[in-house]
């Protein structure tokens, strides 16, 4: 036996969607209901252990074996469920993962959505929802169900027979699809063994500042909703149509009470309007709800694992958040962040209301510091210094900026000095222009123009409406190649797609093949555009339309461009050097527990010069690439 292909279906009490299967299995109350498998691509064998049917000696056997290859879609869940059933802590090692296959092809990461693509005979059961809500999770005691908390096979058999042909199917489905995508073989697997290692140590949590801040929250809530029916004399203040007759009733006329709309009406609003629509705008915070969230996913050893998704983002293959979702947390700017922690612990809401603007903005930024290393150790955090920039300028030879990064310079005053031709110093000689080299840096660097400028903030940020045109121009003209190199890889691009053929650019290769468009990145990685065509865009020109996952997390076809391509590449290539870095750092002896971006946070007694020269060393096929990685020690994660 060298391949097993696996799938499970099981019983929690705990929501898998919240809690994530770390937490999901730990239960008492877990089981495993059925195991289908099949050995070396061979039929399908179910295991109705629910009905008590014992798993064959020989599988049982071959789950335990690093030897044997194990295969499931969404393999983690597998993995982790049968380690608690086993007792055994089962090593990724030998995991395969068809649902990470599918996603190094640009597809759905969803059995059925790739089972739909491939267009297969026998395709995912649909009615395998209603099965999972009846048989794997908690139903409510009515009288027509004689009390009961869950349902039993005895209960439904017909049912019970049903879910067994519907764990059947997904393994033959899951078949099916890795023999489809067998032409494309995956180079990634040891950076998802990386991924489910680092997902299997967790983070440890601040478990008495997240609960204390659920406390700390709903304190502010009740105040504020108190002191804002006070104020208006509305029953609930929180519904929208009574705050908006209310505030009519001011004279003040509303569109929306969305965060920007208010903020639109706080710049001219006074007296008990401005009270109440800043109250409206702290109770909105949703960013306090991620304590809510950390406290869903902690395990009995107050970490939380799972937090990670490998090839979340399958455009590019970067890390996406799962549960807290740990990439988009909100930054720390407050000086005491020591001090307002352990106010948050002491549950003490009158200090807090008294030294601050805003109870909510103080949880908001303390969010960070709930992630904490284990006692005895410290967070050793490294990241790399401006990568996307660094990457775009090595892939389209911008010298000029590859020198600044050479010599450890400034690049958004170098941009700025290049763009109006003056030297610009941070902190120094024109250092007010600093700040309109950074929008233009941040803005542009794909494509963008007027329109990208405006979304980043460029206008509340002191850039006049005249100057965004003209500051597009500037970067335009100061950043030659790179703008070449936008229209070098959409002429490439097409060029494969129209001919059918392989084409080099630089350290890049465009191949249509399959009916798909590959780039192959310098790391030897391949970015994957389904099923690409040739059609007119909005200005009549010839551009490039693939079917991807669109707005709504739908499957679509959606319209690319050279500097949208660039965007994926560069972004790709920053992923890859992460992807490295983590890889040299693992092997060194440190513990990864998360990544954000491109950012590495390690736990433990540590060399933070040690850490950050491992993180700052390019990687073979990276020649000439100027990495820079920065660091700091912490006791709780936060933002330098």
């Amino acid at each position: 036996m060298e391949n097993l292909s696996i799938d499970i279906e099981t019983y929690s009490p705990v929501d898998l969607a919240t809690s994530g299967v770390y937490k999901y299995c730990a239960t008492q109350e877990f089981e495993i209901l059925l195991l289908s498998y099949s050995v070396d691509n061979g039929p399908v064998v179910i295991v109705d252990i629910a009905s008590g049917e014992k798993l064959p000696q020989e599988i049982e056997e071959a789950i335990k074996s690093p030897k044997v290859i194990k295969w499931a879609f969404n393999a983690s869940f597998e993995r982790i469920c049968l380690s608690r059933y086993f007792m055994q802590w089962l090593s990724p090692d030998s995991w395969r993962c068809s649902m990470v296959w599918a996603g190094t092809l640009g597809m759905p990461m969803s059995l059925a959505g790739v089972g739909s693509i491939f267009n297969l005979k026998d395709q995912k059961l649909s009615e395998g929802k209603d099965l999972i809500r009846y048989f794997c999770q908690p139903c409510k005691p009515t009288k027509v169900n004689g009390g009961r908390t869950r349902n039993l096979p005895s209960d439904a058999p017909e049912k019970w027979a049903l879910f067994k042909k519907y764990n059947i199917r997904d393994v033959e489905v899951e078949l099916a699809i890795k023999k489809k995508m067998a032409r494309f073989p995956v180079t990634e697997w040891d950076n998802y063994i990386l991924d489910q290692n680092i997902n299997d140590n967790g983070i440890l949590l601040d478990k008495k500042l997240v609960e204390a801040a659920l406390v700390v929250d709903e304190t502010f809530r009740e105040a504020a909703l108190k002191e804002a029916k006070s104020i208006t004399g509305l029953e609930n203040p929180n519904s929208v149509s009574q705050l908006k007759d209310w505030l009519l009733g001011q004279g003040v006329v509303v569109k929306s009470l969305d965060k920007e709309g208010i903020s639109e009406l706080l710049k001219t609003a006074t007296g008990n309007v401005k009270k109440v629509l800043n109250l409206r705008l702290q109770l909105a915070k949703s960013s306090v709800k991620k304590y809510q969230a950390m406290k869903d996913v902690m395990c009995e050893d107050n970490r939380a694992h799972g937090l990670l998704q490998f090839y979340g983002a399958n455009r590019t293959g970067r890390w996406a958040g799962r549960l807290v979702q740990v990439q988009n947390l909100p930054q720390n700017h407050m000086p005491d962040l020591k001090e307002a922690r352990n106010l948050v612990i002491d549950k003490d809401f009158a200090s807090l209301d008294c030294l601050y603007d805003s109870v909510p903005k103080v949880l908001s930024e303390l969010i960070r510091t709930a992630f904490i290393p284990a006692e005895g150790q410290h967070f050793y955090v490294s990241d790399f210094s401006a990568i996307e920039a660094r990457v775009i300028a090595w892939l389209a030879g911008e010298k000029w900026r590859l020198k600044v990064f050479e010599e450890g310079g400034d690049i958004y005053c170098a941009s700025a000095s290049r763009m109006f031709h003056v030297p610009v110093v941070k902190h120094g000689i024109n250092g007010e222009l600093r700040q309109k080299g950074k929008i233009a840096e941040l803005a542009l660097g794909y494509g963008g123009a007027v329109g990208a400028l405006t979304a980043m903030g460029a206008l509340t940020m002191g850039v006049k409406e005249e100057e965004l045109q003209p500051l597009v121009d500037s970067w335009r003209d100061s950043n030659p190649k790179i703008v070449q190199f936008w229209w070098d890889v959409d002429k490439s691009a097409i060029e494969a797609v129209k001919e059918m053929k392989k084409v080099e650019l630089g350290n890049l290769t465009f191949e249509y093949k399959s009916k798909m468009l590959f780039i192959t990145l310098p790391s030897g990685r391949r970015l994957a555009y389904v099923r690409p065509k040739l059609e007119p865009n909005q200005f009549g020109k010839e551009a490039i339309t693939y079917e991807g996952i669109g707005v709504g997390r739908k499957w679509m076809r959606i319209e690319t461009y050279g500097p949208k391509l660039v965007e994926n590449i560069v972004q790709a290539t920053a992923r890859d050097l992460l992807a490295e870095a983590m890889q040299r750092l693992t092997k060194a002896g440190y513990k990864i527990v998360m990544h954000v971006h491109d950012e590495v946070i390690i736990e433990g007694v540590a060399d933070l010069n040690d850490i950050t020269a491992i993180m700052g060393e390019p990687p073979k096929w990276a020649e000439g690439l100027k990495l820079n990685a920065d660091g700091y020690v912490c006791d709780f994660y936060k933002k330098e």
